[in-house]
């Protein structure tokens, strides 16, 4: 008997600037206006994604005490983007990063409940934490949480948000004219959590919204990351794309959720992935080839090698050879608030690897950065690349991706109107929105607490079959 086809899931990232997008490109536009949103955001929904994903930083990132121009220098408030867009769209899922470190339950609740009743049900949150001090320094709470804190935070954060989204059950508001009657339940709302990281009580003023609380996104991909998506996530970000690492990661995570009464299906599995799109393969290779020389620019390069040796190398030409000195095993980071940096747990390991491979291969400062650096996941015509998702999310290396192109906000047009059509034909893509919740889309059952006064039936965290009374 067949295995049955899974169905895709795809979804698009507006990156902003960073080192993935090119907006030095004449086709490139802004990456503040709100008018670059919108087009983003409705050329997905004219494909049919899930949803739109906005990443967020809360701080400049400095490079030898400047700002890194070259990657992320500031972005609009997610919550703002993301409200305005639920206006302009109809059905497109509204995902936006919120940090766990430097905010509080009771008014990051409130926001996603808000959203969610705007968009009517399509709001989705990735909860992340913040690993640096340098991030710290921009709120009052300054400093930083060693990871097993901040993972400890994040927890019970979510557990209290949870706490205020289900403090309403969806059928306490009447609203009878006739006996001037507006709440059933006079209780509504009431929440009491002490805990080791907060300690709140009171009353939650958001009614229960569409989907009872947000679609719940999480990207960690360290063993506590992965446990804490497990745990509660509905899906979780990936930055492993190809068969055999994805794969990998897709087994381990989701062997993961039985200890915590899940079934495989009740958490998604959505690496980011970049594509260059040309009308043969070949094409798309010159093309893939010419996008990688944009994204590391002369500086580009430089300011990347410095990740690495922890020092001033401007002076240092990006078209000539490696510096023979060694990298700083400095305390201070010449690269401030680039989680990169984390990556090179060796510098002077790294230092002679790439020397070697320089020298091997006659490569410059900057050919080593564009040689040893991502490549794009998808790269080749359309029908290759509708052929090379659909076998990577049949083999269980994924259950869709969140595409990143690297023009903004156009560069997601060719991909909607040349590779969609390709996956739909497969039957493996949807031709039209199934709901108008954001659950629909991505095939997740709303959270039992709303079920209980509705009389719907679903499958509870247990994986159970309950019927509300």
């Amino acid at each position: 008997m067949s295995k049955p086809l899974k169905r895709i899931h795809l979804a698009a990232h507006f990156p902003g600037v960073n080192n993935t997008t090119v907006w030095s490109d004449p086709e490139a536009g802004s990456h503040i206006e709100f008018g670059s949103f919108a087009h983003f955001a409705r050329t997905a929904e004219r494909a049919r994604f899930d949803f739109l994903f906005l990443a967020e930083g809360l701080r400049l990132r400095e490079q030898g005490g400047r700002i890194y121009d070259l990657d992320v220098v500031g972005r609009p408030d997610t919550f703002t983007v993301l409200s305005a867009l639920a206006a302009v769209t109809e059905h497109l899922g509204l995902t936006g990063t919120i940090n766990s470190t430097f905010n509080e339950p009771y008014e990051v609740a409130r926001q996603f409940a808000s959203l969610d009743h705007l968009s009517g049900g399509r709001a989705a949150w990735n909860v992340v934490t913040s690993w640096d001090a340098f991030t710290g320094e921009n709120f009052r709470r300054g400093g930083f949480l060693p990871q097993e804190e901040r993972y400890s935070r994040a927890k019970e954060f979510l557990a209290t948000a949870h706490e205020l989204f289900d403090s309403w059950h969806g059928d306490e508001i009447v609203a009878d004219r006739v006996t001037g009657t507006f709440l059933r339940d006079a209780k509504a709302g009431a929440f009491v959590h002490h805990g080791r990281h907060f300690d709140i009580e009171g009353r939650f003023n958001v009614p229960r919204s569409p989907q009872g609380r947000p679609v719940i996104f999480q990207a960690g991909d360290s063993d506590e990351g992965r446990e804490f998506a497990a745990s509660g996530a509905d899906a979780i970000f990936s930055r492993h794309a190809t068969l055999e690492a994805g794969r990998a990661f897709y087994t381990d995570v989701k062997r993961r959720l039985a200890a915590y009464g899940r079934r495989p299906d009740q958490l998604l599995i959505l690496p980011a992935a970049t594509f260059v799109l040309g009308d043969t393969d070949a094409e798309a290779e010159e093309l893939a080839k010419e996008v990688r020389r944009q994204q590391v620019s002369g500086a580009t390069a430089i300011k990347h090698l410095e990740f690495v040796w922890n020092r001033d190398l401007s002076s240092y030409d990006p078209d000539g050879p490696l510096p023979d000195i060694d990298p700083d095993l400095g305390e201070h980071h010449i690269a401030r608030g680039r989680a990169q940096v984390r990556m090179y747990r060796d510098p002077l390991a790294t230092a002679r690897e790439w020397r070697e491979l320089a020298a091997a291969n006659g490569w410059s400062i900057r050919d080593l950065v564009i040689e040893t650096g991502n490549r794009q996941n998808f790269v080749g015509s359309a029908a290759t690349i509708a052929r090379t998702i659909d076998d990577l999310v049949q083999a269980d290396a994924a259950d869709g991706f969140i595409l990143v192109p690297h023009i903004t906000p156009g560069g997601l047009d060719a991909f909607a109107d040349r590779v969609v059509p390709l996956l739909q034909e497969r039957g493996v893509f949807r031709t039209e929105y199934e709901g108008p919740t954001l659950r629909d889309h991505l095939g997740l059952a709303l959270p039992h607490s709303r079920l209980r006064s509705s009389g719907e039936t679903s499958m509870d965290d247990a994986g159970g079959e309950r019927t509300a009374s």
